[in-house]
C-alpha cells in the first residue's frame, strides 16, 4: 500500500485553495462573467481589457455545451418545450461576449485584436460544427419536426422548428462521418481566410497609401474644407505644412469630384481601385482563389450546385438563375444611360480642348462640370446645411413623425471610444424601446464603410419581454475640421439614413424566439434601411434638417429645387457600377474559376459588356461584402430590396402624407414581425400587393 505524506497533502490543500480563490478572483475581475451593472445593462465597455475575451469566449462554449447535453440527455421524449425552446435559450453567454468581441474588432481594432481574433474563429467555428453536427441534438430535432402537424404549434412556433431543423440541414447533419469531418476543415479554412481578407484590405487601406501634395498648385479645383481637412490629415501624420488625402471615402471622392490635377486623380484612383492588389504582403488574389474553390467544395457537398445556389436557397430569389435574370433586366437600361453620360463628359473635355479620352478616375470630376452645368448645382454649395449634428435631427425627425418615438443622449452609458455616442430610445409615453450607438468618423482600427450591427437582441422568458435591444451605427463620415463642424456629403447624409433603417429594424424586432425575431432573408434586409433614404430628400424634410451650418438659414427653395431637379442625375454610372458588382459576385460563385483572379474578373465584365470608363463599384481583390462579409452571391440583395422600398415608399406618397401614421403603423408591424414569415408574405401584409418594380426604374431615372 503506498503511503502519503501528510505534509505534501496539506502543501497540496492549500495550493489547490490557492489556486482556485486565483480562479474565482479571475472569474469574478471577468466583467463578461458577471452581470453588467450598467444603464441597461448594456456591455461594460470600461471596464473590458483584452485579456477578458479569451477566457470568456472559452466559458461560453463550456456553458452552451453544457446546455446542449441536458438537452440531449433527457430522458423524455423530444418535444417543442424539452428541445426547440431550450436550444433557442441556450448559448447566452457566448453570445454576449462574441458580439462584443467581432464588432469591436470591425469598429476599433489594432494587432493585438486581430491576433486574439485568428485565435478565437478556429474556437467558436468549431463550436457552431460541434453544434450544428450533434447527432443526438439533430435527432431530436428531427423527432419534434416530422411530428410538427400534430403538435398543436402556433404559427411562431412551427416557424422556429422550421427554421432550425433546415438550419441543421444546410450545415451538414445529414451527411456521413466522412462528409462532415470535410465539412469542418472547409469551414476551419474559409473562417481564417475571411479574416486575413479583411485585416489585409484594411492595412491597404489606411497604412499602405497616401497621396501627399507638397505645392498648393496642386491643390487647383479643391474646396478650401476639403484642403483644411488634408493639411490636418498631414499634420497628425508629422507633416505639417503639407496636405496628405488617404483612401478612406471622405479623403478621397472630394479629391476626384474637384482636383485640377489629372495626374494626381489618377495616382489616389489607382492606390483605390489596386488594393489587395499590389503583390505585397496583404495581397488578396491567392485568398480569392481559395475560398471560390472551397466554397464550391462546401456547397456541393451539401448537395448544391453551386456556392449561389447553396446561397439564393435561402433568399427570396431561390436560385441564381433568378438573381441574374433581374440584374440583365436592369442592365441594359442602365448601361445605355451611363453611356450616354459618358459621352456628355467626353464632350465637355473635347470643348475644353483637352486632347484625351475620360478614364475611370476623371468621371466624378467632369460629372461635376456636368452636373454643373446641366442644374447650376455643386455639389459643394449644399454641403453647408448637413452639419452632422442637424442630420442627426432630421433623422430623429423621420423616426418620431412616422413612429412617435424619442431620443435622449446618455453620457452614463459607457461607449467603446470616445467618438462613440450613446443615445436612449423611448417610446412617446416614454417607456424604454433600447439603446442606440453611433459612431460616425474613420480612424485607422475602423474598417471601411458604413454598416449596423447589433449587440443584443430582444428577448422574452414565460411570455414577458425581458430585454431591450442594444444597436449601433458605425460610418466613415468627413470629420470636424478646425472650427468647421463635420459637413456631410448628399451621398454620406442618404448612407446615415440607411444605417438608421437598419437601425430601425433591431430596435422595433419583436418576437417570443431568438432563431425568427428579426432574422430574415438577405434579400429582405435591405428593405428597412433603403426606405429611410427616400425621406432624405424630400423637400419637406429638408426644410426641418438642412440649415447652414453657420447661419442657421434653412436650405433656400431654390437649391431644393435643383436638388429635386438632379435627382436622376449620374444614376447610369452609380446602377452600372453597383450592378457589375452584383454580376461579378454572381460570376465568382456560379462559374468556375480558372487559377487567375484578374483574368476571371476581367473575363466576367467583358461577358456584359461593361465599358472602359467605369470599374465595378468593388473589384475583387477589396470586395469585403463578398470575401470577408456576409454577402457573398448576395450583393445583388440591395437592388432586389429597392424593388421593395420604392414600392413601399411610393404607398406614402401616393397617400399624401409621408408620415401616414396608418402606413407608418403598418411598416412598423412589419419591422416588428419581419422573421414570423417568408419575405413576401411579410411585405404583402404591409401593402396588400406585390411590389411593383416601375418605382425602382423611376427613380433610376431607367425609364
Amino acid at each position: 500500500m503506498k503511503r502519503f505524506n501528510p505534509v505534501l497533502l496539506l502543501i497540496l490543500a492549500i495550493f489547490a485553495s490557492c489556486n482556485s480563490a486565483k480562479e474565482t478572483k479571475t472569474a469574478m475581475d471577468n466583467p463578461f462573467l458577471k452581470p453588467y451593472e450598467t444603464p441597461f445593462e448594456v456591455p461594460p465597455f470600461d471596464q473590458i481589457e483584452i485579456e477578458h475575451y479569451l477566457p470568456a469566449v472559452e466559458e461560453g462554449i463550456q456553458q452552451h455545451q453544457q446546455e446542449i447535453e441536458a438537452i440531449t440527455s433527457k430522458s423524455e421524449a423530444p418535444t417543442f418545450e424539452n428541445t426547440i425552446l431550450a436550444m433557442d435559450l441556450s448559448g447566452d453567454l457566448l453570445e454576449r461576449v462574441t458580439t462584443v468581441f467581432y464588432n469591436l474588432n470591425s469598429a476599433n481594432t489594432n494587432p493585438d485584436m486581430q491576433a486574439l481574433a485568428r485565435e478565437i474563429s478556429p474556437k467558436t467555428t468549431e463550436h457552431g460544427d460541434n453544434i450544428m453536427l450533434n447527432k443526438a441534438l439533430f435527432k431530436r430535432v428531427k423527432t419534434v419536426y416530422d411530428q410538427r402537424e400534430s403538435l398543436d404549434l402556433d404559427h411562431e412556433q412551427l416557424r422556429v422548428l422550421e427554421k432550425y431543423y433546415k438550419d441543421f440541414e444546410r450545415n451538414g447533419a445529414n451527411l456521413s462521418d466522412e462528409d462532415q469531418a470535410k465539412l469542418r476543415e472547409l469551414n476551419q479554412e474559409l473562417s481564417n481566410l475571411r479574416l486575413q481578407f479583411g485585416e489585409n484590405l484594411l492595412a491597404e487601406t489606411n497604412k499602405n497609401f497616401q497621396l501627399v501634395v507638397e505645392t498648393e498648385a496642386d491643390l487647383s479645383g479643391l474646396p478650401e474644407a476639403v484642403i483644411a481637412a488634408a493639411a490636418d490629415e498631414a499634420e497628425k501624420a508629422g507633416m505639417a505644412g503639407k496636405w496628405v488625402f488617404t483612401l478612406q471615402k471622405p479623403s478621397l471622392i472630394p479629391f476626384l469630384q474637384y482636383a485640377d490635377s489629372r495626374d494626381l486623380r489618377e495616382q489616389i484612383y489607382r492606390g483605390y481601385f489596386m488594393r489587395g492588389n499590389n503583390d505585397n504582403e496583404f495581397d488578396n488574389k491567392e485568398i480569392i482563389a481559395q475560398m471560390v474553390q472551397l466554397r464550391e467544395q462546401k456547397a456541393q457537398l451539401l448537395g448544391f450546385e453551386n456556392h449561389a445556389a447553396y446561397i439564393t436557397d435561402n433568399n427570396m430569389a431561390k436560385t441564381p438563375e433568378n438573381v441574374n435574370d433581374f440584374l440583365l433586366k436592369l442592365w441594359e437600361p442602365a448601361l445605355e444611360v451611363a453611356k450616354n453620360e459618358r459621352d456628355e463628359m467626353q464632350a465637355i473635355i473635347d470643348r475644353e480642348g483637352g486632347n484625351f479620352k475620360l478614364k475611370s478616375w476623371d468621371w466624378w470630376y467632369y460629372s461635376e462640370k456636368l452636373r454643373k452645368e446641366k442644374y447650376d448645382l455643386d455639389e459643394s454649395e449644399i454641403q453647408p446645411y448637413f452639419s452632422l449634428d442637424n442630420v442627426r435631427k432630421g433623422i430623429f425627425y423621420v423616426a418620431n413623425q412616422l413612429y412617435g418615438i424619442q431620443f435622449e443622449r446618455r453620457e452614463d452609458i459607457p461607449v467603446y471610444h470616445s467618438e462613440a455616442e450613446a443615445w436612449e430610445v423611448k417610446e412617446a409615453d416614454g417607456s424604454h424601446v433600447g439603446v442606440l450607438y453611433m459612431d460616425f468618423h474613420p480612424r485607422d482600427g475602423k474598417r471601411v464603410g458604413a454598416w449596423n450591427t447589433g449587440y443584443r437582441d430582444v428577448a422574452y422568458a414565460d411570455g414577458q419581454k425581458v430585454q431591450y435591444p442594444i444597436t449601433s451605427i458605425v460610418c466613415n463620415f468627413t470629420r470636424p475640421s478646425g472650427d468647421m463642424p463635420a459637413l456631410l456629403t448628399f451621398d454620406e447624409v442618404t448612407t446615415f439614413f440607411h444605417e438608421f433603417g437598419h437601425a430601425l429594424h433591431g430596435l422595433f424586432t419583436d418576437g417570443s424566439y431568438q432563431r425568427t425575431a428579426g432574422r430574415v432573408p438577405r434579400d429582405f434586409v435591405e428593405l428597412p434601411s433603403q426606405i429611410m433614404e427616400n425621406w432624405a430628400a424630400e423637400p419637406e424634410v429638408l426644410k426641418v434638417y438642412a440649415k447652414h451650418y453657420e447661419t442657421g438659414e434653412v436650405i433656400p427653395d431654390a437649391l431644393v429645387q435643383k436638388l429635386v431637379n438632379s435627382g436622376h442625375f449620374n444614376q447610369g454610372f452609380a446602377t452600372v457600377e453597383y450592378l457589375a458588382a452584383s454580376l461579378l459576385d454572381m460570376d465568382w460563385h456560379t462559374k468556375t474559376f480558372d487559377g487567375d483572379v484578374l483574368d476571371f474578373e476581367r473575363s466576367s465584365m467583358e461577358s456584359v459588356g461593361l465599358i472602359d470608363e467605369i470599374i465595378p463599384r468593388y473589384r475583387s481583390t477589396y470586395f469585403s461584402h463578398i470575401f470577408a462579409g456576409g454577402y457573398s452571391a448576395g450583393y445583388y440583395v440591395y437592388i432586389w430590396a429597392g424593388v421593395l422600398d420604392t414600392d413601399a415608399f411610393a404607398a406614402f406618397k401616393e397617400s399624401g402624407d409621408l408620415f401616414n401614421p396608418e402606413l407608418a403603423a403598418k411598416f412598423r408591424t412589419l419591422l416588428a414581425k419581419s422573421g414570423s414569415d417568408e419575405g413576401m408574405v411579410i411585405y404583402r401584409n404591409f401593402r396588400g400587393q406585390d411590389p411593383s418594380p416601375e418605382y425602382l426604374l423611376q427613380k433610376r431615372g431607367l425609364k
